[in-house]
């Protein structure tokens, strides 16, 4: 499914409005002048309030990148799409998942499949 690419400084957030980020290795290919994100890339969520009944807090803690591109890659690693967002999942502290992740801004100039 094609989408645009998703960098470092793109925005996402959690079904509980918890900020994704992403943490990347990638130093060789940039868009917008920040580093694409691949599917290796550690994807930590910050700020989840989320809590089950009881009251037990199961904040979001990292996103499950699943469905990345299968023609672009990034030192033999497929990269991320905002098309991949509704395909993954944001992950509790016993891994289980809570929900898809939403990214709102990304750049707009490149895409891929």
């Amino acid at each position: 499914m094609p989408g645009f690419l998703l960098h470092v400084n793109m925005q996402a957030a959690c079904p509980h409005l918890g900020r994704v980020s992403v943490v990347s290795s990638n130093t060789r290919v940039f868009v917008s002048t920040q580093p694409v994100a691949t599917i290796a890339d550690q994807s930590p969520i910050a700020g989840c309030t989320f809590t089950l009944p009881g009251p037990k807090p199961s904040p979001c803690l990292r996103v499950q990148w699943a469905a990345p591109a299968t023609r672009v890659f990034v030192n033999g690693l497929p990269v991320l799409l905002q098309s991949s967002a509704p395909l993954s999942f944001c992950l509790s502290p016993e891994q289980a998942p809570q929900g898809t992740p939403a990214v709102t801004v990304t750049q707009t100039r490149v895409t891929g499949t």
